[in-house]
C-alpha cells in the first residue's frame, strides 16, 4: 500500500516584546517595549495558542525567545507543557529585541543574519549559553525568519546538538517590498518552499552529498501557496490563518481558502513518494486584543481555532502526524536518504478556483516553475548547481538581500507578453508554417505526473496549434534527470503533416540576477559547439551563430553558471543570439523541421562554471 503521510510541526513562540505589538496595541504611545500591560497582553495570548493545541490533542514546538528567557514564568510554562504534553523546548533567533539586548548591542536590528559575522556568533552564543542555563540542557531545534549559512555553520560547530532550524522564508523578495510600500528589507528569493538538509555553501541551496550536509534538516517559516505567492504578495498566501486575514481572503468570517490550501499541500504526498508537510507558526502579535489589519480579536481568535480544528479532524481521522522540529528532521533523515531525490510540487490554483497549473522541481542543480497555463513554458530558473557562496549581513557588501539569483524569472523580467521590442525570459517553442507562427507559451494545458525510475516525467493533455490551413494536435513532455542537472523536452505531432510539414524552435531567453533591473551582460560568451566551436562575447550587438547539430551554450561568469541547449535528434541546428542595451538577454534555440506525424526531443542542463 503506497504510503500518504502528511506531517504537521506546530509551531509557538511567547514574545517579550511581541513583534509589531507595542504600535499596534498601544497606538499614540511612545515606546515601551517593556510595558507590563503589553507583556502581560503577549503571555496571555502565548498560553491561549498552547491551551488550544493541547485541548485539541496537537504538540508544539515552542521556540523561545531571547527576550522571553528572562521572563521566569514563560520558563516555568515551556517546562510544564514539556513534561505534560511531550511538546519541544527550542530557541529561536527571532524576538531578539528587548530592553536587555538594547543595552547590551547598543543596536534596534533585529535580524540575525543582517549582522556583522562576529556579532552573529555573539547573539548565538549569549542566546543559547542563557537557554541553557534557565533550562538545563541545549536546544535541538532552532530558527529565525531567515538564517544564511555562516549562522548555521557556526550553531552546528559549536552547538551539535541541533539537528533542526527554520531557515527561509519562501518568496519574500521585491514584489513582497513594493507592496508594503518600499518598507520591507528581508529579501529571500529563489529558495525551497519546503523542507531539506541546506549546503554548507549556501543555506538556500540542498546538500549535495554527506559532505555538503551543514548538518541540520530546515523547514521554511511558512508553508506558503506556491503560486499565488510566486505572482504577487508573499504575506498574503500561506498556512497562516491570519496572513489570509490579511490578504481579505475570506468572507462571513470563514476562511476555506486556508482549508484548501492545506488540502492542496497533503497532496503534493502523491508526488513525493508519500510525503507532504506542512507548518503553522502564528506569534502572539498576530492575535492581540486590539485587532490586526481590519479584523476584530474575535475574528483573529476564531481564524486560529479554525485552523487548529482542522488539523485535529485530520489527525483523528489518520491523515496527519504532528511532530516536534527535532522529531522531524529524524524523520526527514530516514525519509530522504537519497540527496539527490528532489522536491516537487504540482499546484493548482486554490485562491481562484481557475485552471491554471505550476509545477515546480528542486534538487541540488536547479529550481524550476513550468507553467501549464502558458503551454509548459519555463518560467522560473533558479542554478543550484552553482553553489554560489552569498554572504549576508554587515561587513560582507550585502547587509540584507538574500536571494539567489535566476537564469529565467518571468515575473521580475517579463515572460512571453512584454512590451514594445523587449524580450522576456521563458523556456517555450516556436512552431512555424510559411509566414506564420505560433508560440506555445499562447496554448493553455494541463499536465499529469509520473515517475520512470527515479525521473520526473510531465506530460501535458493534447493541445490544438492553428495555422489558417491547418489545425495540428500535440503534446509535451518533460523529463527531470534524477541527479543530472538535466531536463529533456519532447514534443509530439498526433497529427499527419502534408509536406509543406512545420518549423519547430525550442528557445530559452535568460539572463542573470535577483530582482527586476537589469544586470551588465558584459563577459557572458555565447557558443555553438558542433563540428567546431563558435562564439562571441556579449557585446549588446544583436549577433547570433548557428551551426548544424551543434549544442548552443551560454557561460555566465557572473553566476558561475553554465546553460546549455542541445538535441539527440540527427537533424537541427544549435543557434545562440544576444539581445540589445533595451532587451538584455541572450537566446538560445534548436531547431529542426519536422514533415511527419512523430516527436522531438532536446535537452537542457546546467553546470557550474568553474
Amino acid at each position: 500500500m503506497k504510503k500518504n503521510e502528511f506531517v504537521l510541526t506546530l509551531i509557538d513562540r511567547p514574545e517579550m516584546a511581541p513583534e509589531y505589538a507595542q504600535k499596534t496595541t498601544q497606538s499614540g504611545q511612545s515606546e515601551d517595549i517593556g510595558s507590563n500591560a503589553l507583556l502581560d497582553e503577549s503571555l496571555q495570548i502565548f498560553i491561549f495558542q498552547q491551551e488550544a493545541a493541547h485541548k485539541r490533542g496537537l504538540r508544539t514546538t515552542i521556540e523561545i525567545t531571547y527576550a522571553s528567557l528572562f521572563s521566569d514564568t514563560v520558563v516555568e510554562l515551556a517546562k510544564k507543557d514539556h513534561e505534560k504534553y511531550g511538546d519541544e523546548i527550542a530557541l529561536t533567533l527571532l524576538g531578539l529585541p528587548c530592553e536587555q539586548f538594547y543595552e547590551k548591542y547598543k543596536t534596534k536590528d533585529f535580524c540575525i543574519w543582517m549582522f556583522s559575522n562576529e556579532d552573529k556568533e555573539r547573539i548565538v552564543d549569549d542566546v543559547f549559553e542563557l537557554f541553557h542555563e534557565k533550562f538545563g540542557f541545549y536546544p535541538e531545534s532552532t530558527g529565525s525568519y531567515y538564517m544564511d549559512a555562516y549562522t548555521i555553520n557556526y550553531i552546528k560547530k559549536k552547538y551539535p546538538m541541533v539537528k533542526c532550524a527554520i531557515a527561509t522564508c519562501w518568496e519574500e523578495g521585491v514584489k513582497c517590498y513594493h507592496t508594503t510600500n518600499n518598507s520591507w528589507y528581508t529579501f529571500i528569493d529563489g529558495g525551497p518552499w519546503a523542507p531539506w538538509i541546506p549546503s554548507k555553501v549556501n543555506s538556500c541551496l540542498p546538500a549535495s552529498s554527506k559532505e555538503d550536509d551543514c548538518g541540520m534538516v530546515c523547514i521554511p517559516h511558512l508553508s506558503r501557496d506556491l503560486m499565488a505567492c510566486f505572482d504577487g504578495n508573499g504575506s498574503n498566501f500561506g498556512t497562516h490563518p491570519q496572513n489570509v486575514l490579511r490578504g481579505m481572503i475570506y468572507a462571513d468570517n470563514e476562511l476555506p481558502y486556508f482549508f484548501n490550501l492545506v488540502d492542496m499541500y497533503r497532496q503534493q504526498g502523491e508526488y513525493n513518494n508519500g510525503h507532504s508537510y506542512n507548518m503553522m507558526f502564528v506569534g502572539p502579535g498576530w492575535l492581540n486584543k486590539a485587532g490586526r489589519w481590519e479584523a476584530p480579536y474575535e475574528l483573529l481568535k476564531k481564524s486560529y481555532e479554525d485552523g487548529l480544528d482542522y488539523y485535529a479532524k485530520l489527525k483523528k481521522e489518520g491523515k496527519l502526524i504532528d511532530m516536534t522540529m527535532s522529531e522531524y528532521a529524524d524523520y526527514y533523515r530516514k525519509e530522504h536518504p537519497d540527496y539527490m531525490e528532489p522536491e516537487v510540487a504540482l499546484w493548482k490554483d486554490v485562491l481562484y478556483g481557475s485552471d491554471k497549473q505550476y509545477f515546480w522541481y528542486y534538487d541540488p542543480y536547479m529550481r524550476v516553475c513550468l507553467d501549464f497555463n502558458q503551454g509548459g513554458a519555463m518560467i522560473c530558473l533558479n542554478p543550484y548547481v552553482s553553489k554560489l557562496d552569498l554572504p549576508v549581513g554587515i561587513g560582507t557588501g550585502n547587509a540584507y538581500n538574500c536571494s539567489y539569483p535566476y537564469i529565467v524569472q518571468a515575473n521580475y523580467r517579463a515572460g512571453y507578453f512584454t512590451h514594445y521590442a523587449g524580450q522576456g525570459t521563458l523556456k517555450s517553442c516556436l512552431i512555424k508554417r510559411g509566414n506564420e507562427e505560433v508560440d506555445l507559451a499562447l496554448e493553455r494545458t494541463m499536465a499529469s505526473f509520473d515517475r520512470v525510475g527515479k525521473d520526473i516525467v510531465l506530460t501535458t493533455n493534447p493541445f490544438e496549434v492553428k495555422f489558417s490551413d491547418i489545425s495540428i494536435s500535440m503534446r509535451s513532455k518533460y523529463v527531470f534527470k534524477h541527479g543530472s542537472g538535466e531536463m529533456i523536452t519532447i514534443r509530439e505531432v498526433l497529427s499527419d503533416l502534408d509536406e509543406k510539414g512545420i518549423e519547430l524552435e525550442e528557445y530559452i531567453v535568460g539572463c542573470y540576477g535577483i530582482d527586476e533591473y537589469s544586470d551588465d551582460m558584459t563577459g557572458i560568451t555565447l557558443e555553438v559547439d558542433g563540428e567546431k566551436k563558435e562564439s562571441l562575447s556579449y557585446a549588446y550587438k544583436m549577433r547570433n551563430l548557428e551551426q548544424e547539430g551543434s549544442t548552443a551554450r551560454a557561460i555566465i561568469p557572473q553566476i558561475d553558471t553554465i546553460l546549455e541547449m542541445g538535441s539527440s535528434e540527427k537533424e537541427y541546428k544549435g543557434r545562440v543570439e544576444e539581445g540589445i542595451a533595451f532587451s538584455p538577454m541572450f537566446r538560445l534555440s534548436i531547431k529542426t523541421h519536422i514533415k511527419a506525424k512523430g516527436e522531438f526531443s532536446s535537452w537542457l542542463n546546467l553546470k557550474k562554471g568553474s
